[in-house]
């Protein structure tokens, strides 16, 4: 067996490797399987350290730039799924690493998932639900709003936050955006200023890349912009939020509420978050279903035997620097 052969899976979301091993064995290379859950960086690295692969899938464990230098027949780096803030882009393009990701995969779950954190606020779902299995029966104290009604606002405005904008609307609500590059056709939706989203926005649905310059994009003076009783719904980074300034937000009764799929330090809870009525928390679920499972999993994998083959990737995330790779400029 050579370098060039050998895969790494440093993690995974579900229950087994089989798809992934079908592929990439399939394509004549060998797949290596690290453990199901992400390991810490220090054993990632020590994994490619042993194994020196051609290519690297990872779902959540951090790949790093000591783990990526460490292999020098490395050639991919593919993200099992959108986001790219563990895996060290910077350090694989010097070293002549592409990397890749899938970002149309989720697209219908992450929007429902949005969309049904709205509802479900909107509705007091998941409030009159815990009542009820408390014994209580209560329906005059609910306390409903019609969507229809309100004004929701989109932060970012890519394949997903495109998506929940049309589903928002098509339920009858006023949706405005704010985008750093927004397209210029919107459909007729009202690019804003994201300090003039806040401000309108009855609900605010986050659906950014994290990465340095948007690190607590919504923190203490960004809250205290939006509306008394606003929704804040998080399905993409947890990073997104400054989960500090969220939890003085929600305890001083500022904000109404947040749906949050992605916290900063999961899977670790804050307990305020936990009791406080308002908030409902799911465990990093918006990307999953049976059908986009299936799909992130055979996208991920097929991306590594293209580029290992030497065809392009469909899904680039960076341009790796030639020099790296010994070809002159």
């Amino acid at each position: 067996m050579t370098p060039q052969q050998t895969v790494l899976l440093t993690d995974r979301a579900w229950p087994d490797d089989s798809i992934e091993r079908r592929i990439i064995e399939d394509a004549g290379f060998t797949l290596i399987a690290g453990p199901a859950d992400p390991a810490p960086v220090e054993t990632i690295d020590a994994l490619v350290a042993e194994h020196q692969p051609a290519a690297i899938l990872t779902c959540w464990a951090t790949v790093s730039a000591a783990a990526i230098a460490s292999s020098p027949e490395l050639r991919v780096v593919a993200r099992m799924g959108v986001g790219l803030d563990n895996i060290a882009v910077a350090g694989a393009t010097d070293r002549g690493v592409q990397v890749t990701n899938v970002p149309d995969y989720c697209v219908a779950e992450v929007s429902d998932h949005a969309v049904g954190l709205a509802l479900a606020w909107t509705r007091g779902l998941v409030p009159a639900d815990r009542e009820v299995h408390a014994g209580s029966w209560n329906p005059a104290g609910a306390r409903l709003r019609r969507l229809s009604t309100l004004t929701c606002g989109v932060v970012g405005y890519g394949r997903i936050g495109r998506a929940t904008a049309a589903k928002l609307r098509a339920l009858g609500a006023r949706v405005v955006i704010s985008d750093p590059n927004p397209p210029a056709d919107t459909g007729g939706i009202e690019v804003m200023p994201l300090d003039g989203l806040l401000a309108a926005s009855d609900i605010v649905v986050l659906h950014a890349p994290l990465i340095p310059q948007t690190h607590h994009l919504i923190s203490e003076r960004e809250l205290a912009l939006l509306p008394q009783g606003a929704f804040l719904i998080n399905v993409s980074r947890g990073g997104l939020i400054d989960t500090a300034a969220l939890l003085a937000a929600l305890q001083a009764g500022h904000l109404g509420g947040a749906g949050l799929d992605v916290l900063e330090e999961e899977p670790a809870v804050p307990e305020e978050l936990l009791t406080h009525s308002g908030v409902i928390i799911t465990p990093h679920i918006a990307f999953a279903s049976d059908a986009s499972v299936i799909d992130l999993r055979r996208s991920a994998a097929e991306e590594v035997v293209r580029v290992l083959r030497g065809e392009p990737a469909h899904y680039p995330c960076n341009t790796p620097s030639p020099l790296s790779t010994g070809v002159s400029s």
